[in-house]
């Protein structure tokens, strides 16, 4: 019998998706939970597994068409059927259902006329061709594939299947280096590790992660989900009850010294910065393809420009006081870190505290619904620059929660994600509120478009010295050079008014010049 995969839904906001490549052709054999489709949202690209083990049938979406969620994407018949097998067992049912149909009908003649017993033996006929096809030997050639699958599996799992493989168009691995089991290999096990293990699971892309992360053995995990599906939450869980397994299985490999040699290599060759360096530039007058990135950021843009009604609003902010803390603390920030403390973190947490404040810049508007949605929590969008590929806005999860130290380490840790191909869909949804970073290229006012859903975003400004006017604690006025900057403000003015976002941005300001920013770090 036939399986049906259709489109699914990548995310809470995503109505639609682009497929990108399909991973198997039609006659191709796919096991369960292997890659079936490559699929492009304007969130993310996504591998989506097979739900199901079987032969390939009939492929109903062409490379690089555009579906909506729960349109059929592809068929898969049981292992061994051939292409069009499924169209045949169709037609040779219909003529049996006709007769069906016919069945009661035929009494009646049979009361008119019953000394013809021809019609009784050509009813007859169509039934014993119709039991044919059932007795066809083909159930053996199901049963010969199945058992090489578990030998393989456990070769798999002996070679460490729980290390993750780098994905991705720059796997990170040198010339000549000893690979990892490949990501075909890990979920084969995974899909049925030894005889006597729970049914065969769908496992979505940040569970399988996860499980190759932690070296997790699915057989001791319940899935809570439909049908005892492993969720995501399933193996959290799993990891917090579970601590003490986790380092067993990291021992192994440290009698081989070569592998630390080895994950060194590919620092060396492949700096995150080298692919857009090596991008060649456009020639003057030539034309090229836009790629998908770039389609995308357009058509986002354009959407969000048309349909809020864009304000921008700044305001001059003294970073003096602040930039004594940084330079103070900068160096053993880095040694403890391992990256720089720049102004970011300290405007994204004077940013926070404003939202907290004025709670309706941290809500979202439903003008067809004429409701509007004020966030219990504030998940901050951080815009990342991909050298000059694209921009993503990578969310800051329950931003509210953190100090200083721990949303810089996420705007990093996003930022790195982001730039090496590794963002999830869970990573790039769901934000409130928006921060853009042009400071550093040397900008000095912005007026950024508005992330929708979101009813603002900030912009944050080159920060230089200027000579500007300082009063004294005496009363007296005089001339200083301070470390000065802007920050701007795109704002919905159907969401709110240009008081709320002057007070909204007089309280950031007033947060980065007066907060006690040593006991932030400290």
């Amino acid at each position: 019998m036939a399986t049906t995969v259709s489109m699914p839904q990548l995310g809470e906001t995503v109505t639609e998706g682009t497929i990108l490549r399909w991973a198997k052709q039609v006659g191709d054999t796919i096991s369960e939970d292997e890659t079936l489709v490559e699929i492009s949202t304007d969130k993310v690209d996504t591998e989506v597994p097979s739900p199901v083990a079987g032969t390939i049938l009939e492929i109903l979406v062409e490379e690089g068409e555009t579906v909506e969620v729960g349109r059929e994407l592809v068929r898969i018949g049981d292992e061994g059927e051939e292409p069009g097998d499924d169209e045949k067992v169709e037609a040779e049912a219909a003529p049996s259902e006709a007769e069906e149909e016919k069945a009661p009908e035929e009494p009646e003649a049979e009361e008119k006329a019953p000394e013809e017993p021809e019609a009784e033996e050509k009813a007859e006929e169509p039934e014993a061709e119709k039991k044919e096809p059932e007795e066809e030997p083909e159930p053996e050639a199901k049963k010969e594939p199945e058992e090489e699958p578990e030998a393989e599996a456990e070769e798999d799992f002996e070679m460490h299947p729980g290390s993750e493989t780098p994905t991705g168009p720059d796997t990170g691995f040198a010339a000549g280096e000893k690979r990892e089991p490949s990501d075909e290999q890990v979920d084969q096990f995974f899909a049925d590790p030894h005889p006597g293990s729970p049914r065969r699971q769908l496992l979505s892309p940040v569970v399988r992660k996860l499980v190759r992360e932690h070296e997790v053995d699915l057989t001791k995990i319940e899935g809570s989900g439909s049908g005892g599906r492993i969720t995501r939450k399933d193996v959290e869980a799993y990891l917090k009850e579970a601590p003490a397994e986790k380092p067993a299985a990291k021992e192994a490999p440290k009698p081989e010294p070569e592998p630390a040699k080895k994950e060194e290599a590919p620092k060396e060759p492949a700096p995150k910065a080298e692919p857009a360096a090596a991008k060649p530039a456009p020639a003057p007058g030539e034309t090229i393809e836009l790629d998908r990135i770039r389609v995308r950021i357009a058509e986002n843009m354009a959407k969000a420009k048309s349909s809020a009604a864009h304000v921008w609003t700044s305001v001059e902010v003294d970073y003096e006081p602040l930039e004594r803390v940084r330079q103070a603390h900068k160096e053993e920030f880095k040694t403890e870190e391992g990256f720089s403390l720049t102004y970011l973190p300290f405007i994204a947490r004077a940013t926070i505290d404003a939202l907290k404040t004025y709670p309706v810049v941290n809500s979202s508007l439903d003008l067809e619904e004429k409701t509007a949605t004020y966030h219990k929590n504030v998940d901050l969008g951080i815009a990342i620059d991909l050298d000059q590929g694209g921009l993503v806005v990578a969310r800051v999860r329950n931003a509210d929660g953190l100090r200083l130290v721990g949303i810089a380490r996420e705007i990093r840790r996003l930022a790195d994600k982001a730039r090496s191909g590794k963002l999830e869909l869970d990573d790039l949804t769901g934000s409130t509120f928006t921060i853009t970073n042009p400071g550093p290229f040397g900008s000095f006012m912005s007026a950024p478009i508005i992330n929708v859903p979101n009813v603002a975003i900030l912009s944050t400004e080159t920060v230089t010295k200027r000579a500007t006017v300082v009063t004294t604690p005496e009363g007296q006025d005089t001339i200083a050079i301070r470390h000065i900057g802007y920050l701007g403000l795109s704002w919905d003015h159907r969401a709110f008014d240009g008081s709320t976002a002057v007070l909204f941005l007089n309280r950031i300001k007033e947060n980065i010049q007066t907060w006690d920013w040593n006991q932030e770090l400290a």
